[in-house]
């Protein structure tokens, strides 16, 4: 007896240690992974290499340079080191993603989870607002929003950006809260007596979580394609060096036409595998909020532990 005792408590022991590791490994994709190395590699090289590189608006006699010792990415029309503006336009361009995701996570949230809790004329009023927005087509919006601003800072495109691309999230967000609103916890809130901002962040956010971040990670992509549509066209940021940018400074010099390909190489290849890294992040968080997605992995885990 003693013996089957001491078997049993061993074996929950070993269930309560691999319970943990097995949950965190079921989330722990390989496209996670590879999708969050990009991401922390570019983040760093945007956040330190720019302390330590060149000045970008440095003019040499050196112009069209290719790439060398002393110029590892080559040099402009003007001079100025290519791998030195690349730091810095990564920077920008990091800066304009994550203010455009938080301001349209703010907005989709507030319009999407607050008017469709509260019910009522507020979600009526908010529901329309969201449908004008999305009815709006953005691009020409930005356009002409982008045309007649005397100075294109880097927060008012990314607040350009952010206004004509926040209705789409909203909508998916109110569509999940009024599935919600109505379930047994809720309703259990609401009659203690609990107050609606309480409701909200306690029993409706955190369910609302997987969403709200996928729609997070695919605003900073947004955010950084549409800040370099603009400044290809000539109306984005001024003052300050994006990938964008540098793919539009690229266009004025030809670059293509007189073979500089290490002036535009560079910020069109980090703006791919930026987002193809943040797309691997956003296709690991939909298996998150859907397990069918990664029934197939789970299956094949379990034939090979088996």
């Amino acid at each position: 007896m003693s013996e089957l005792l001491l078997e049993s408590s061993t074996i929950s022991v070993h269930d309560s240690t691999d319970g943990p590791r097995k949950s965190i490994r079921r989330y722990l994709s390989p496209k996670l992974v590879v999708g969050a190395t990009i991401v922390i590699v570019t983040v760093l090289f945007g956040v330190i290499v720019p302390f330590f590189a060149q000045d970008p608006t440095a003019v040499s006699n050196i112009g069209l340079a290719p790439p060398s010792a002393e110029h590892l990415f080559g040099t402009t029309q003007t001079g100025q080191d290519v791998f030195a503006q690349l730091a810095y336009g990564t920077r920008g361009s990091l800066l304009i993603g994550i203010l455009v995701g938080a301001l349209v996570l703010v907005l989709s949230a507030f319009f999407g989870i607050v008017g469709s809790f509260v019910g009522g004329f507020l979600d009526e009023a908010f529901s329309l607002i969201s449908n004008v927005m999305l009815i709006i087509p953005g691009l020409p919006l930005m356009i002409v929003i982008g045309t007649y601003a005397p100075q294109k800072s880097v927060f008012l495109v990314a607040f350009v950006l952010a206004f004509t691309g926040w209705a789409a999230g909203a909508r998916v967000l109110r569509g999940q809260t009024l599935s919600l609103r109505n379930r047994d916890y809720v309703l259990a809130a609401r009659v203690s007596g609990e107050k609606t901002w309480r409701i909200i962040c306690v029993e409706i956010l955190p369910n609302l979580l997987p969403v709200m971040s996928s729609g997070f990670v695919f605003s900073i992509i947004f955010a950084i394609l549409g800040e370099a549509g603009l400044s290809f066209i000539g109306i984005g940021s001024t003052g300050s060096l994006t990938w964008g940018t540098m793919l539009a400074n690229a266009q004025n010099g030809q670059a293509l036409l007189l073979g500089g390909w290490w002036w535009f190489a560079p910020p069109g290849l980090f703006i791919a595998v930026f987002g193809c890294g943040l797309a691997l992040i956003n296709f690991s968080i939909d298996e998150v909020i859907d397990p069918r997605l990664r029934a197939p992995r789970v299956k094949k885990l379990q034939r090979k532990t088996s």
